[in-house]
């Protein structure tokens, strides 16, 4: 009998370097499950396809970090808030800047696109909420009521609502038609992060950074269920596109929750750190994270998880099993959302006060939308994925495949194939956890009992020092004294020499600090550097790297040398500190280089200019040195490889 082909419940899709900075915000296209934008510290707005490694299309235009984004229903509308307040529209269709709004006094926090008209609400530190109106450039309303910034927002199911998420621990929601405050849901005890309409009842979830989810009766305004006991803070959470279910995406897993009564139906264990947003498409839930200038995608089949039935885990009190997806008997069903019919429906014109008054295009604002570019970097993928909306098929739409998902280890699949089939599951309290393989470590393969090839800096016993070596192979108590001394002498082995070793750096530290007490920063790196003693240089850096001012460009030719040396050591430590200088110094100073070396000769005699130049052309010999060891170390999977393929994209225009 052949053995049954067992795949993986959850696993890594893929990881990208999204952004040359630390990405700050991301959000995925609802409908296809496909589409990611993200936004970051380098002002750009980024577009990709999900497994494609090659961003579609870069949207520039802001001037300060784009801390929100937020794709609309169609996915041909993309909106994007920044650190400065303000917001900006692109049509990704027509590649083009659709709208600048200015408005608000502090960075953008949430933005959502409403579900039929063409209506934008944002939400700001300043603590105030903006309706804007896309196709006339103005603010139609302003609501006041948080006393912090708004963290999420939301527009209910029919268009009529907006739910909105801060740090003051509330949830307010607002009548759209009547320009009011419809009622506010206390309870929580920390910031509330994010907010989620049911798709057909008139039921709210707020996830909160207390670890607990509230779900809330919009028809009688009051709690219905609160699940405690979450991981970590709730970041992300979405319903099921039948009601059945809420899904949360905690710490490290995902969990499937029921709230008539409160239980935990499933719990999903998916390597994902702090998942930032969720989708789900073809039966399969996508979910995306960040870290630093890194994007992950990770995928989830609900096909093996538990939706509705017995309960699989009891993380809160209540934890009565129920056999249908309808609520409890003892509660009667919410009313329905009325969608309109029409696609473009707008909300109803209130008074409006000074500050909502619709405001006239300035001279500056059209000229910031006229530097606005959106560059189309993947003309293929762009061509694949939004300009086929603007022509008439005749033949039903394209759907999208499901990721394939990878086969089980060995272990794991002779394991998993003696397990009941999923209806069987239903009748035990015992979750379906599937664990994914842990990425590469990034290591080259060491023979048996060799040092690794990359020390890490945290490690819970010494290079060289083996536990076991301690320990008796045989329990015989007339040894128990032998062995002590024997461990006591192992202990003591190497005791003086690792004086020294300590000793010695600490007078080099004091003549390092001597030097830079009585001249300047050039001068003690130099010293250091002199002493040849890579600790002492990395002890240096660690404090030059957190004053950007103190680099120069003088200081940059003494210290790249070594930061060539650093990015080669077997230290994790010592790579860490290399990276991040080489980091400053590439962001600092590159563009400069490159401008000085690019300049035409200047006329006469100019001493400075010289030396300047010269000292360019160090640094620029220094770098295409550097340049090829980043690229050799950027194939590498983990926190190594990430830094290096950051590296490797901010050196680009060297080659």
């Amino acid at each position: 009998m052949a053995t049954p082909v067992v795949t993986k419940t959850a696993w890594k899709l893929q990881e990208i370097v999204a952004h040359a900075s630390n990405v700050s915000s991301l959000v995925l296209g609802k409908a296809s499950g496909r589409l990611l934008a993200t936004g970051g510290d380098d002002c750009r707005v980024n577009l990709w396809s999900i497994n494609k490694p090659n961003c579609i299309m870069s949207l520039t235009g802001h001037t300060s970090p784009v801390e929100s984004v937020r794709l609309n229903t169609p996915e041909e509308l993309i909106v994007a808030g920044s650190q400065s307040g303000s917001i900006r529209v692109w049509d990704l269709e027509a590649a083009k800047i659709l709208r600048t709004l200015m408005g608000h006094k502090a960075n953008i926090c949430s933005l959502d696109f409403h579900p039929y008209g063409e209506f934008v609400a944002s939400g700001s530190q300043d603590t105030n909420i903006k309706l804007w109106d896309i196709r006339r450039k103005g603010c139609v309303f302003r609501y006041r009521g948080h006393s912090q910034a708004v963290r999420c927002l939301r527009f209910s199911p029919d268009g009529k609502w907006l739910a909105s998420a801060a740090d003051d621990h509330t949830v307010k929601l607002w009548d759209l038609t009547a320009g009011k405050m419809m009622s506010e849901f206390p309870g929580h005890t920390g910031p509330v992060n994010v907010v989620e309409f049911h798709p057909n009842e008139y039921l709210l979830a707020s996830g909160s950074s207390d670890r607990t989810i509230r779900f809330w009766d919009l028809e009688k305004f009051q709690v219905v269920s609160c699940i405690e006991g979450e991981p970590g803070p709730v970041r992300s959470v979405l319903f099921n596109p039948d009601g059945c279910c809420l899904y949360s995406g905690c710490q490290d897993s995902l969990r499937v929750y029921g709230w008539e009564p409160e239980r935990c139906f499933d719990v999903v264990l998916v390597n994902w750190g702090k998942v930032a947003d969720l989708a789900i498409c073809n039966d399969q839930l996508i979910g995306v994270a960040f870290s630093q200038s890194n994007v992950s995608s990770y995928v989830v089949d609900l096909t093996r998880v538990t939706r509705t039935g017995t309960v699989a885990q009891d993380p809160v009190q209540d934890s009565r099993p129920i056999t249908q997806q309808l609520p409890h008997p003892s509660a009667p069903l919410r009313r329905i959302y009325e969608r309109p019919s029409t696609t473009c429906s707008k909300p109803q014109r209130v008074k409006h006060n000074s500050e909502s008054e619709r405001r006239s295009p300035s001279s500056e604002e059209e000229r910031e939308e006229r530097e606005s570019r959106a560059e189309i970097q993947n003309a293929e993928d762009y061509n694949e994925i939004f300009q086929p909306k603007n022509s008439i098929s005749r033949t039903p739409p394209r759907r999208s495949e499901p990721f394939p998902a990878p086969l089980e280890d060995d272990t794991a699949t002779a394991k998993d194939a003696s397990k009941p089939s999923p209806a069987m599951d239903m009748q035990f309290p015992v979750p379906n956890l599937e664990i994914p393989p842990r990425p590469p470590v990034v290591t080259s393969t060491p023979a048996p009992k060799s040092e690794p090839a990359i020390i890490p800096a945290t490690r819970n016993e010494p290079i060289g020092l083996k536990a076991s070596e301690f320990l008796p192979a045989v329990k015989i108590s007339q040894q128990a004294e032998l062995v002590d001394e024997d461990a006591m002498s192992q202990i003591r082995k190497g005791h003086d020499t690792m004086c020294v070793v300590l000793t010695s750096r600490h007078k080099n530290l004091d003549t390092v600090r001597a030097v830079w007490t009585t001249s300047d920063i050039k001068t003690s790196v130099d010293s250091a550097v002199a002493i040849n003693d890579l600790s002492v240089v990395v002890d240096l850096l660690n404090i030059v790297n957190q004053k950007a001012s103190l680099w120069k460009l003088d200081l940059c030719t003494t210290v790249l040398p070594q930061i060539e040396k650093l990015l080669q050591s077997k230290y994790e430590s010592y790579v860490q500190t290399g990276c991040t200088s080489l980091k400053l110094i590439l962001q600092r100073f590159l563009p400069l280089i490159t401008d000085i070396l690019a300049a035409p000769p200047s006329v006469g005699v100019d001493i400075s200019r010289e030396e300047r130049l010269h000292k360019c052309r160090l640094c620029y010999k220094q770098l295409k040195s550097i340049s090829g060891l980043v690229k050799s170390k950027s194939g590498l999977s983990g926190r190594h490889g990430s830094a290096f393929r950051e590296l490797h994209l901010l050196m680009a225009s060297l080659d």
